[in-house]
């Protein structure tokens, strides 16, 4: 039982890994000895990344645009030529658009489905082969989707594209769960609100607002996320498959 949580020697890979959530949960995954390749769109920053983590264990940079499908196979091609078995794929790469409803355009539409939702399908059937060269007995291979609370209720910002298609994430992830058990599970994380590039106009104009509304009083640490990430990732998280957890500090039960 005292390697129930670990991760030690697993590939993985997180997409928009260079900062905000997929940061966290990178950062997360090099400290506890699995071989982490981030991805980002900006290869400049994607290398400073991955030299940085790599002061704290073992982390590689695989630059790459997830936002077409091209994009998700080319990704994948390049972590095959450096790695036999994929243990752990972390589909975090996100976009988001906000604008009143009157003035919504279609592009952003476009933009967010094929980053949030697209994706997430694309570079998971891209990568099924190391994916299932990963798969052991009682060890699956896995495949964390990060999907949003606000895939779960409505927000009050908006971001109808985003919302949107955090919920379509989140029943992607039941539908793949699905069709790729028993040997891959897939789980998504609905994160609340943490400290990120996405999130700073929101929580630079209602910190308090929502810090009072959430029951746990604060908001999410890279601790929070890096946790559920390993869970899901190690042999404490083998025998789930098909969930969405939600991790923001009790915010939807309001």
């Amino acid at each position: 039982m005292k390697d129930l949580f670990s991760v030690q020697g697993k590939t993985v890979l997180v997409t928009g890994g260079s900062r905000g959530i997929g940061l966290m949960i990178a950062r997360g995954f090099v400290e506890h000895g699995a071989r982490v390749y981030v991805s980002s769109r900006k290869a400049d920053v994607c290398n400073d990344v991955a030299e940085e983590l790599s002061k704290l264990g073992t982390c590689g940079s695989l630059p790459a645009d997830c936002g077409s499908e091209a994009g998700c196979q080319g990704l994948a091609d390049a972590l095959a030529e450096r790695e036999s078995a994929l243990h752990v794929l972390v589909n975090n790469a996100g976009a988001n658009w906000g604008a009143p409803l009157a003035e919504y355009p279609d592009a952003a539409w476009d933009k967010v489905l094929a980053l949030n939702v697209k994706a997430v399908f694309h570079l998971t059937r891209a990568c099924l082969p190391l994916l299932r060269a990963a798969e052991a007995p009682g060890d699956p291979a896995r495949v964390i989707n990060i999907g949003s609370i606000d895939g779960l209720k409505p927000p009050l910002l908006d971001t109808y594209a985003y919302s949107s298609s955090k919920a379509a994430v989140h029943q992607l992830t039941r539908h793949l769960a699905g069709k790729l058990a028993p040997g891959i599970t897939v789980n998504a994380v609905a994160p609340g609100p943490f400290e990120s590039k996405m999130m700073a106009a929101t929580l630079e104009r209602f910190r308090d607002g929502i810090i009072a509304s959430c029951p746990m009083g604060r908001i999410g640490e890279p601790a929070d996320m890096a946790g559920v990430a390993i869970y899901l990732a190690s042999k404490a998280g083998a025998y789930l498959t098909g969930t969405v957890i939600p991790v923001d500090g009790g915010i939807t039960l309001r």
